[in-house]
């Protein structure tokens, strides 16, 4: 999430400003709102984190699925090596022991590039498997971090309508809730 560099230098000018009126309604809500920011950077951060390891991870399983890609082909090359040898063996002649030596050899390698390949295989999916439960912790943090800006939002409209704590208590609770949003995200 893109925020200003400022916006939160712009939070404590705004508490400092209300500190000096000497109106402890204000300097409660100023307060409110500067440990909502504090929250809200954080659990955004936390969301951008999330949003890169999806995508390494991502990336990590394409890079294994290419690599199982090209082991089986290996794997298909040194099949049909096998294949061509061990016929040649079962045609006789000269070279049948030869060949039957190649074949067997070929299958050998094949055992070996096959363990390879379903290796690359399963890491493929563990890494897909990583980008999905880091893409559904990215969508909570959304979620969570939403709730904290318009928790800030709601809370200065407690300055604006002067008295009234509605909108103030509204804050808290919305705060709670993204604060509890961005710790399900971690815990579930």
């Amino acid at each position: 999430m893109s925020e200003s560099p400022t916006e939160h230098f712009e939070q404590a000018e705004h508490a400092e400003h209300v500190a000096h009126l000497g109106d402890r309604t204000r300097t409660l809500v100023s307060i409110t709102i500067a440990i909502l920011a504090v929250f809200a950077a954080t659990v955004g951060s936390l969301e951008t984190l999330e949003t890169a390891a999806a995508f390494g991870d991502k990336n990590h399983a394409v890079l294994m699925q290419n690599k199982a890609s090209d082991s089986w082909g290996f794997y298909q090359a040194k099949s049909l090596k096998q294949n061509l040898y061990a016929l040649a063996a079962a045609q006789g002649g000269a070279r049948a022991q030869e060949f039957s030596d190649n074949s067997r050899r070929y299958a050998d390698e094949q055992k070996d590039i096959e363990k390879q390949a379903r290796g690359f295989e399963a890491q493929s999916e563990a890494s897909l498997a990583s980008s999905e439960q880091h893409e559904r912790r990215h969508h909570i943090l959304t979620i969570a971090v939403t709730l904290l800006h318009v928790a800030i939002a709601v809370a200065t409209i407690t300055i604006i309508m002067r008295g009234q704590l509605w909108p103030w208590r509204s804050a808290i609770a919305l705060g709670v809730v993204g604060a509890a949003g961005a710790l399900y995200a971690f815990l579930s």
